[in-house]
């Protein structure tokens, strides 16, 4: 049964990415869930959304599992049905390996990846009733391209995409669709981390709203992926059919040890 508004549960809607998909969201005629974990972040992105709305702010940890079933639970209760599952947070964490202990290793696996695997299975009987319905999971170009200094960051974000991937031939005859997306870096509190590689590397930095409407844009049209425009498309490609060039590139970027 088609509803008038589509429903649309978003994490880490607290800033950057995830508070303009918000926006867009919104703007767009949608009804929208914040999902992050700090509350008045939410209520910040809250505010942009405009008055009178249906719009609904869940502070949680997606990385805790009572955090996930209250999730699901309220979005069981408000609306029955789930039209869109935005899996956009994440942590990024630079630096060279041998100083990420167990801990920094874990963190960025459980919230990059973990995390979004199980809610999305918690989520799945809500994305069916609403069908057709849609996964985006926001990975990154790093996801594509392994930036050295960025091994934790990159082997999630090449996860995330493995997992994206599967799931849609895993999910094609349920009717509902997964999107990966991966932009490039972006103007958010987490591109800190980014600073130093985005100076030497001379980098594109897109603000976030401009990601938000390429995002959904693209999810309107029912795209199974979503990459960042050139030149950055341009290296992913070389990355996957000459994937040496991409290697002897960014090996000299490597600090020596």
């Amino acid at each position: 049964m088609l509803r008038e508004q589509k429903c649309v549960l978003i994490t880490g809607a607290g800033s950057g990415i995830g508070r303009a998909l918000s926006v867009e969201a919104a703007q767009r005629g949608m009804i929208v869930a914040l999902c992050g974990r700090r509350e008045t972040a939410l209520e910040a992105t809250g505010a942009l959304l405009g008055q009178g709305s249906q719009h609904l702010i869940i502070p949680a940890d997606i990385t805790n599992p009572q955090d996930r079933r209250r999730i699901v639970e309220i979005i069981s209760d408000q609306w029955k049905a789930l039209d869109v599952l935005v899996n956009n947070a994440g942590v990024v964490e630079g630096g060279a390996l041998e100083k990420f202990d167990d801990e920094a290793i874990t963190r960025t696996f459980l919230t990059n990846v973990i995390a979004p695997m199980a809610l999305t299975r918690d989520l799945m009987p809500l994305l069916v009733a609403a069908r057709p319905s849609r996964v985006v999971n926001i990975g990154s170009v790093f996801g594509d391209i392994a930036y050295p200094q960025f091994t934790g960051y990159s082997a999630s974000k090449f996860a995330l995409r493995g997992f994206s991937n599967a799931l849609r031939r895993e999910w094609k005859q349920t009717g509902i669709g997964v999107t990966y997306a991966a932009p490039r870096a972006t103007r958010t509190d987490a591109a800190v981390a980014f600073d130093e590689l985005i100076t030497h590397a001379n980098m594109s930095v897109d603000a976030p709203a401009q990601v938000a409407r390429r995002i959904w844009r693209s999810v309107a049209s029912g795209h199974d992926s979503i990459y960042a425009p050139a030149p950055e498309r341009i290296y992913v490609l070389i990355q996957r059919i000459f994937p040496q060039i991409i290697d002897w590139a960014l090996s000299r970027q490597a600090p020596s040890h």
